[in-house]
């Protein structure tokens, strides 16, 4: 039996162009990441013309994409003025979201401008530490960059 390829997790990647200069960088602390992909659907019943008894058929169409992630992690205070920033800023930042273990010709990167349309800290009921939840929302359908 071959064994699959897997990735870890460090080769799954959400970077974020904090200074619009084409530098992107990690945002600290996070631990925990989730990409949603969605397509929105518009479905359509379509009559048999031959034979009405039937069941209509259904026709899909994709109308749109949306492509969001989600993360939680340590509150780290090398991402605290950033991710604040943002936030209040309500800026569309550039964004992409990596698999590093991409075999060559597949999708490496997916990029696109992002809103972090949420920012929430908490602590816990004893000691610890403030930990962090975001959400990201790219704005369009992100651009596909293949590995060389």
């Amino acid at each position: 039996m071959t064994k699959p390829t897997t990735e870890r997790f460090e080769e799954m990647v959400l970077e974020v162009d904090f200074a619009e200069d084409g530098n992107y960088a990690r945002v600290c602390g996070l631990k925990g990441v989730t990409i949603q992909r969605q397509a929105n659907v518009d479905e359509t019943e379509v009559v048999d013309c031959d034979d009405e008894s039937k069941p209509n058929e259904i026709l899909s169409e994709v109308r749109s994409v949306k492509v969001s992630v989600s993360a939680e992690g340590t509150w780290a205070q090398e991402s605290h003025g950033k991710m604040m920033n943002w936030f209040y800023s309500a800026k569309h930042l550039p964004v992409r979201l990596g698999n590093k273990k991409a075999a060559s010709g597949d999708p490496e990167w997916e990029k696109a401008p992002a809103i972090l349309s949420q920012l929430s800290q908490a602590r816990s009921d004893g000691k610890g530490r403030v930990t962090k939840t975001i959400e990201i929302n790219m704005v369009g359908t992100p651009e596909i960059e293949n590995k060389a």
